[in-house]
């Protein structure tokens, strides 16, 4: 969501869901309903057709300045006609190994040409109701065209060199020059200072050589002409260490990308943030590019930060920072945190090596988020623009970092589980923002063999834990010099091989359906996107780092099994203005979370900290009346950074009082936690009897509780896999009077009322049956709300049939055999209900299969369309028919089942499709159906059926690898031949419908 510029979509989302849900207008419902919905009711515009500015977007790669602005429209126009809702514009071509073909002297990132493509970008997306998002720099992390490594602005390191002496022996020469040379580019290096320490083996890890912290002197002053000479005590082996500030040198990612060449900046100085937004102001912002920014404009972005250095990240500002920011000098400390290619060097006890370190990191986190962070935030939102940015890769506070930006974002590929989201999330909801995006689909090896199922089951856990905006992974330009067929691929070739995928677009047969996907997706993210996110609990991290895969001590492993949600928060953010408690929940108008959970810092051994002010502030909310579980030795906890004299007898004081109070409870084993929230009267707003792999996500808005639940799993890597899931869940409502259940379906854009669950007080349980990576939105609302006629009709609590639902003959059930029926119903009654004869399930035993078979054109950016025709007596993947096993591209199965004279307008049937790869459509004599769940391929047949004989046809598109193995065998020879195609088995599955009276 672009919140500076809410009047690009009409009226804002937020008045498009008051206006439909206030109003409750009906739509008529169309075909493919759950069989455990209603076909009668109601669905607002609001969620059957989202709005632009809540639809996926794609990052689009581009090979630098060296596109035409009439395929730019053109790229515009197929991605707005299949359904996304904006781009961003990004310069990657690491397949492009020969980078002397792109010409940056005339065709580099800021370049004319790209500039050109930039306004036909914005200009086309005006048009069509789509946003562009700019990154701030030619691929990543953030660079300037003409800023050299030299330059006070550009990225700097601090490299160290080091000689060992022995006690009484004497030094006499230059000043030990860095380990490691400079990186090409750079000319220049300062001594920073010089450094005498006595080694100290106790203190000596396996990588970290021990040293005495009281016996560290600074020999700078004694150093002239670069050289020094010094004697060092007797006794015991000692080192001098020499501290050098330089250039990093780094250039961006797979550059050159300008001419003349980009260099990384200094991310944590105003200097470094200056050169970018004075690079923009002078070459990059015209007139044109302005307004057209206005009108079309999203975001800039910014990538994950990878800072690369063989020394330690630095910038000069750090030495006054630190002593400003913990009241002490830094040099004295900077043995326990240079580093030699990420591996620390030197170490001093164990306990103070770690307040060092967790300081220094402190203070970079506070630069980075205050100069860099906040101040291109400040720059966009005077463009009219917002500022979307990963803000990890460093060990700075990106809990508070994301609550800083207008739309933080996490990734797919980077992100260990769904911890990593949520610590996001946290910073989020607390400075009440709305939007988490995600860069979604990344697979390493995976180029265009990646399918859209893989991209769902991805997703759907990261929308449980915060995400409700996808940025997919990628749509690459057409073409660039000297590429193959099917076109230009950003990550494709990768060191020779297939690269990250995926590469969608006209060139994939998936796009023929993909319509479907984006439909979804933006389904998905209008819920999510709507109202305020709740979560359970808040855990404290005394350390914000994500992208680490670090979760939660019991909510992770067990709590999230049985319903609960939680988010991170950092001390940061507990000084935000949403920091307040109101009957007993913790940001009352935002996530209202119902407490507080405190544990060790997982990233110091678990160690239990608190800073004195963080400490404070937890004693605040607890005496407001917040709900507190802290978990460990907290009676004797420390202070996170290196204590001031008597800092920790203050500490531990405050959490003594903290403990005393009634809603306080200390807990030292984890099994206790959720006793302990018991106890504190804490429950969650989902919950299930037994451990599951369901996920949930809860949004509320003035007229609605929505859930999001998914069949999930914490990791993509956990085995083994989930499997399908039927169990009960009580949901809590937070509205008062008349409130009945809705399914609201992500495909068909339906919303439907449920029939079938039972309630108490607050609660409602229905039954959740979920295939694994499937998800279900239940919405909880007044009677009416999606526009369903059936008032306060009576539902059913329990019941004997398959499945119970409204229809226009009221409160029905369905069954797949005769028989009689019970049914409980809400106001005490018993119903009896008799249903005839339903004809078998019907197996169809010929399929006629046409394939548009897809082979490399005439040049690398056209398709040649081949028809093919098989007979199947057997349903197989086409790398098992032997005039497919090659294929890639389109195929329509069709085959005709009859249906007995005896079918009625009662009857109906599903189709199960089995196993199917990839998007799929279905029709019935001749009437294509709305789209219908990729992961759980059963279609509602419903009406369209008819007695005698009915065609069906599935047409399924693939991926492109069965055929790139043959026709680029050097690149994706290696990659197994896949089973695409319609596999099965697949059913016709009849049903009868009877009204319950």
């Amino acid at each position: 969501m672009h919140e500076a510029n809410p009047q690009r979509d009409g009226m804002s989302r937020r008045a498009v869901l008051a206006a439909g849900l206030t109003a409750g207008a009906a739509l008529a419902l169309g075909v493919g309903a759950s069989p455990a919905v209603a076909r009668t009711g109601g669905a607002s515009d609001w969620f059957t057709a989202p709005a632009r500015s809540v639809r996926p977007r794609f990052r689009w790669w581009w090979p630098d300045g060296l596109v035409d602005p009439d395929e730019i429209a053109r790229e515009i126009d197929q991605i707005a006609d299949a359904g996304f809702g904006g781009v961003e514009i990004a310069a990657v071509h690491h397949s492009i190994k020969d980078k002397s073909v792109l010409d940056t002297a005339h065709h580099g990132w800021g370049s004319r040409p790209w500039r050109d493509g930039v306004e036909a970008a914005l200009r086309r997306a005006a048009r069509r109701g789509l946003t562009v998002d700019l990154t701030l720099g030619p691929s990543w992390p953030v660079a300037v065209p003409g800023l050299t490594p030299d330059d006070a602005a550009a990225a700097k390191e601090l490299a160290h060199g080091r000689a060992p002496l022995t006690g009484g022996s004497t030094y006499r020469g230059p000043v030990p020059p860095p380990v490691h040379a400079a990186a090409a580019g750079v000319t220049r290096q300062q001594l920073l200072a010089v450094q005498a320490a006595r080694v100290e083996p106790a203190h000596s890890t396996r990588k970290e050589t021990g040293l005495d912290p009281d016996s560290v002197q600074d020999l700078t002053a004694t150093v002239t002409d670069g050289t020094l000479t010094w004697t060092a005590p007797e006794g015991g082996d000692w080192v001098l260490i020499s501290y050098w500030v330089r250039g990093s040198g780094q250039q961006p990612e797979s550059g050159p990308h300008s001419a003349p060449a980009a260099y990384a900046v200094d991310h944590f100085s105003p200097a470094g943030t200056t050169a970018v937004t004075s690079y923009w102001q002078d070459h990059l912002l015209t007139p044109s590019v302005r307004r057209l920014l206005r009108a079309a404009g999203g975001s800039f972005f910014e990538d994950s930060v990878e800072l690369e250095t063989d020394g330690l990240t630095w910038t000069p500002l750090l030495p006054e920072a630190f002593a400003k920011h913990t009241g002490r000098p830094l040099l004295p400390y900077l043995p326990a945190l240079v580093l030699d290619n990420s591996n620390q060097v030197f170490a001093f006890e164990a306990q103070f090596t770690r307040q060092i370190r967790h300081d220094f990191w402190e203070t970079v986190s506070g630069l980075f988020n205050r100069n860099h962070l906040t101040a291109l935030r400040n720059w966009a939102h005077i463009l009219g623009m917002t500022l979307r940015s990963q803000p990890y890769g460093l060990q700075t506070d990106a809990i508070a970092s994301a609550a800083i930006l207008d739309i933080p974002e996490g990734e797919s590929l980077g992100f260990k589980n769904l911890d990593d989201y949520r610590c996001l999330a946290g910073g989020r909801d607390m400075a009440g923002r709305t939007v988490l995006s995600c860069e979604a689909g990344a697979y390493n090896g995976s180029a265009y063999s990646t399918t859209w199922d893989r991209f769902l089951r991805t997703m759907g856990g990261a929308y449980a834990a915060g995400v409700n905006q996808t940025v997919v992974h990628g749509f690459s330009y057409a073409t660039a010099p000297g590429v193959n067929w099917p076109g230009f691929a950003a990550f494709s070739p990768y060191n020779g091989t297939a690269g990250y995928g995926e590469s969608w677009g006209p060139r994939q047969p998936t796009w023929r359906h993909v319509e479907d996907i984006s439909g979804y997706l933006g389904r998905v993210h209008q819920v999510l996107q709507t109202g305020t996110a709740r979560a359970d609990v808040a855990v404290f991290r005394q350390t914000g780092y994500t992208a680490t895969g670090i979760g939660a001590s019991w909510f992770t492993a067990t709590g999230v099994p049985l319903g609960w949600t939680h988010q991170f928060l950092s001390g940061p953010l507990l000084d935000l203005p949403s920091a307040t408690v109101s009957d007993g929940r913790l940001a009352p108008d935002g996530p209202a979370y119902k407490a507080l959970f405190v544990e060790g810092d997982f990233f110091y051994g678990s160690t239990p900290t608190l800073a004195v002010e963080d400490a404070r502030k937890i004693l605040a909310l607890a005496e407001a009346g917040l709900p507190v579980v802290l978990f460990g030795a907290f009676d004797q906890a420390l202070t996170p950074g290196v204590p001031d004299q008597g800092e920790t007898d203050r500490l531990r004081d405050i959490l003594a009082r903290l403990l005393t109070l009634p809603h306080v409870v200390r807990v030292t084993d984890k099994a206790a936690v959720g006793d302990a929230l018991a106890g504190l009267g804490v429950s969650a707003d989902v919950r299930h009897a037994t451990a599951s792999t369901l996920l949930n996500a809860h949004r509320v808005t003035a007229d609605a509780d929505f859930y999001y639940l998914c069949n999930g799993k914490h990791a993509e890597t956990v085995k083994p896999p989930v499997a399908a899931i039927d169990h009960d869940v009580t949901l809590r409502r937070t509205h008062g009077g008349r409130t009945v259940p809705y399914l609201l379906d992500p495909w068909t854009g339906e919303a439907v009322r449920l029939a079938r669950y039972t309630e108490d007080g607050a609660d409602i349980t229905l039954r959740v049956t979920l295939q694994p990576g499937q998800t279900m939105i239940v919405a909880l609302g007044r009677p009416g709300l999606f526009g369903d006629r059936h008032g306060t009709s009576a539902h059913a609590e329990a019941g004997d049939a398959d499945a119970v639902l409204f229809t226009e003959r009221g409160l029905t059930l369905r069954a797949r055999t005769a028989g009689t029926w019970t049914t409980r119903l809400s106001r005490g009654r018993t119903a009896t209900t008799r249903t005839p004869a339903v004809p078998a399930p019907i197996t169809p035993d010929r399929w006629e299969l046409e394939v548009e078979d897809w082979y490399p054109g005439p040049d690398a950016t056209r398709t040649e369309h081949i028809r093919r025709g098989v007979t199947l007596e057997t349903l197989r993947p086409w790398s098992q028919i032997p005039e497919l096993a090659d294929s890639a591209g389109i195929g329509r199965y069709r085959t005709t089942v009859t249906l007995p004279a005896d079918w009625t307008s009662s009857h109906g049937a599903e189709l199960e499709l089995g196993q199917v790869s990839d998007t799929f459509r279905v029709s019935v004599n001749g009437r294509r159906l709305p789209a219908a769940d990729r992961l759980h391929p059963v279609v509602d047949l419903g009406p369209f059926l008819r007695r005698g004989e009915n065609t069906l046809e599935i047409e399924v598109a693939t991926p492109l690898i069965n055929r790139l193995r043959v026709a680029q065998p050097t690149v994706f020879g290696g990659v197994a031949r896949q089973d695409h195609g319609l596999v099965g088995p697949v059913r016709l599955v009849p049903y009868v419908q009877a009204a319950v009276r």
